[in-house]
């Protein structure tokens, strides 16, 4: 008896589970959910990171208590702001700047590796007031390296995607001419 009392609840309980979303309120009016279209960006353009002279684009603003006479040792952090130029040269037409930080986080001196992170803000032409962000780690002294897309904002909203990066100049005092190829998936 316990048993036909048990499997009548069940029955019920489904009973009621099914019929219940029945007498539910829904709107007459439905909106469709169209996503906008996914669209594909290539940019191309030239870094130029200076640490030292008369108008350095980088500074140091933490770095470990020790006594690595490195430009850039262990733990460093450096703010930046950064031009970006159309050609190779800082007098080429500037497009926008990369702001943000980038820390040495490589032990070996002999292999040296920042992680970066970084907005690529453009201030002219189409994408004038958008921007990409960039977070990877940047194994510097290989020539070419790839960096991680990770989001956007105004006409790179929701940004992902890859820049393949080529070192052009380097000068040992802390000065470097990165070419960035980019491929940016946005809506």
């Amino acid at each position: 008896m316990e048993g036909k009392l048990i499997q009548l609840i069940w029955v019920l309980f489904l009973f009621i589970a099914m019929t219940a979303p029945a007498h539910s309120h829904y709107s007459f009016t439905s909106v469709p959910n169209v996503s906008p279209t996914e669209k594909v960006t290539n940019l191309h353009f030239f870094y130029h990171d200076s640490l030292t002279g008369k108008n350095p684009t980088g500074v140091l603003v933490a770095k470990p208590n020790n006594s690595d006479p490195s430009l850039a040792p262990f733990g460093a952090v450096f703010a930046v702001n950064d031009p970006l130029t159309v050609g190779p040269e800082l007098t080429s037409e500037v497009i926008g700047n990369a702001r943000g930080i980038y820390v040495s986080s490589a032990v070996k001196p002999e292999q040296p590796m920042v992680m970066m992170y970084l907005d690529f803000g453009f201030t002219s032409g189409e994408f004038n007031g958008s921007s990409i962000s960039m977070f990877s780690r940047n194994p510097v002294q290989e020539k070419e390296r790839e960096l991680a897309v990770v989001g956007g904002r105004g006409k790179f909203r929701m940004a992902r995607g890859y820049a393949l990066l080529n070192t052009f100049f380097v000068d040992p005092k802390g000065a470097v001419i990165v070419e960035y190829t980019v491929t940016v998936f946005h809506y």
